[in-house]
């Protein structure tokens, strides 16, 4: 039972307009059953702080020097070696960036307040607990105003294919959809946006009294973007809705070209393709113009390094390395994010190019060539896959998983495989785990591609 009493608490700054809206996204006759509570927990001040924040954002420019760092980062540097514990205990900074230690999430996950700095009161820290299909669970040490800084980076990944948000006081700005069989879900607003509604929803049947209340839910909210991943996605597909959203934000997973296109023609708006970590919020955003995904972020330093954690050339592919990033509260230096691309320039901006989730695997085709699991996710690009994964057991034969919804493309996702791997056995087996998976296996050893 969700107690209305503490929406004051969650949303400190909430008018009788926006307690309209969060009595509207509950009380719907067709809402699902909100499982949660949660808010912005913004102070009148730092909504203030978050204005001026999202037009620094807006107007800045984001990149470096090529062959050179950012201007900041001397600077950073140095603070975060005085006043994050992690890195006080290694001395002073060395005289070459390249010579700083990474990190990587196994170091966060052993103890993540050596990475928060001295400095941040703790009166009004926030953490959130993430899980990914490989590595430590992770606790992430946040802050109100970080979770507001969100929506500038999205407003400026939306102006660039023309999009300005306008929905406001007494309309639903965002529906954030999850597909699992025990979901968060809650209701709240967003002071940026007037008090905008903002709703956590979980399409699984479990969490509605009736599956059609699902249709009859989104519809009634209109929601000006919808943000999800590949498996929701695949959910509302099977929907007959009539509900046009301005964009869908896809992100955490891979999005095949397929699916974008099939959503694009289905809801008639642009799907943006975020990459995006909870450690460092929304990094880019893909733009098939560019060639891969644009940074978003004009306070963070993207490294590509090889396995020995120094930096590669431009354009050559390898690990991909953050320093800087707006979460004060995790002030990252030198993390691998065990993600790999490449990095590139498209007019001047630092462009991800091939960007692959988690350390590239190869896999052995019928002749004994490698193949790179890009090309895996290449030959499979022109099918509106929700969710797959291919793994390759030790005589060479492959198994080809796919989602529930997946599963009438088969034969065709089969026969593309097929000839990457020189007619070797492709079998195809249904996804029956709930949540994401280890997209790419192999019994053969892993490389770096």
């Amino acid at each position: 039972m969700i107690d209305q009493s503490l929406d004051r608490e969650y949303c400190p700054t909430l008018s009788p307009e926006g307690q309209k809206m969060l009595n509207f996204l509950r009380e719907h006759p067709a809402a699902p059953r909100y499982r949660n509570q949660s808010g912005n927990r913004l102070l009148a001040p730092e909504i203030e702080a978050l204005r001026g924040f999202e037009r620094e954002v807006g107007e800045a420019s984001v990149g470096w020097p090529p062959e050179n760092h950012p201007s900041w980062l001397k600077d950073y540097v140095k603070r975060v070696f005085e006043d994050v514990p992690h890195f006080r205990r290694l001395g002073s900074p060395p005289g070459h960036f390249a010579d700083i230690p990474t990190t990587t999430r196994a170091d966060l996950a052993t103890d993540i307040a050596q990475f928060v700095p001295d400095s941040v009161p703790i009166d009004r820290l926030i953490n959130f607990r993430t899980t990914g299909t490989t590595g430590h669970p992770l606790l992430i040490a946040s802050h109100p105003l970080v979770a507001g800084r969100y929506l500038a980076f999205h407003k400026r990944a939306l102006r660039r294919f023309g999009i300005e948000l306008r929905h406001g006081r007494g309309e639903v700005g965002v529906v954030l959809l999850g597909m699992q069989k025990k979901c968060f879900t809650y209701v709240s607003v967003t002071p940026l946006m007037e008090e905008s509604g903002l709703a956590k929803i979980n399409l699984h049947p479990d969490d509605w009294r009736d599956p059609d209340d699902r249709v009859r839910y989104l519809d009634a909210l209109q929601p000006e973007i919808i943000a999800g991943d590949p498996i929701s996605f695949a959910e509302l597909l099977t929907l007959p809705l009539a509900v046009r959203p301005r964009a869908i934000f896809s992100v955490g997973m891979t999005l095949l070209p397929g699916l974008r296109q099939l959503l694009e023609e289905r809801f008639a708006c642009p799907v943006l393709d975020f990459y995006s970590m909870n450690e460092a919020g929304p990094i880019g955003i893909f733009d098939a113009a560019a060639g891969g995904h644009v940074l978003l972020q004009n306070r963070l330093y993207i490294e590509i390094l090889n396995t020995q954690g120094q930096p590669v050339a431009e354009g050559e592919r390898g690990e991909i390395a953050l320093t800087g990033g707006f979460n004060f509260c995790l002030p990252l230096l030198r993390y691998r994010s065990g993600d790999f691309a490449a990095l590139s320039r498209h007019d001047g901006e630092p462009v991800l190019s091939g960007l692959c989730g988690r350390e590239p695997v190869r896999f052995r085709n019928g002749d004994g060539a490698w193949i790179n699991n890009i090309d895996v996710t290449h030959a499979l690009q022109s099918l509106p896959l929700r969710q797959f994964g291919l793994h390759q057991n030790a005589d060479g034969s492959l198994v080809l998983r796919l989602g529930r919804n997946d599963m009438a493309f088969s034969e065709a996702a089969a026969g593309l495989l097929r000839p990457l791997f020189d007619g070797q056995s492709v079998a195809v087996e249904e996804i029956t785990t709930e949540g994401k998976i280890l997209q790419y296996t192999s019994d053969f050893e892993k490389t770096s591609a």
